[in-house]
């Protein structure tokens, strides 16, 4: 049986791309070592205590690798915090030779019915 998604928030793409931000912090960059394009990610919503939460995107294994930036975050938050669900899909991985926060370019996708 599949889970029903909370509405969607209005005016908001189902499907988008992002850079991922915060890959250099926490030894992250160990993880994004080992990244290739076509990669499935995991995106995770913060628990709700947070003041400012996140979304962040890990490895299918639990690895944090970073977060998607505030002005994503402000919206697709809530939403996840709902029960709304996301796929990413990593369509770009870069070197250390460029800056941490275009070094990973992600595809999301957001079920919506």
């Amino acid at each position: 049986m599949t889970q029903a998604c909370p509405p969607f928030p209005e005016g908001q793409p189902s499907r988008f791309r992002s850079t991922v931000h915060g890959t250099v912090f926490a030894g992250r960059e160990r993880f994004v070592d080992h990244l290739h394009d076509g990669d499935e990610l995991r995106l995770v919503p913060d628990p709700p205590v947070q003041e400012e939460p996140e979304v962040w995107v890990h490895t299918t294994t639990g690895e944090p690798i970073g977060h998607l930036p505030s002005e994503i975050a402000n919206w697709l938050w809530p939403w996840l915090a709902r029960g709304g669900i996301a796929r990413a899909r990593l369509l770009r991985v870069r070197g250390s030779d460029v800056p941490s926060w275009r070094r990973i370019l992600l595809e999301v996708s957001c079920r919506t019915a």
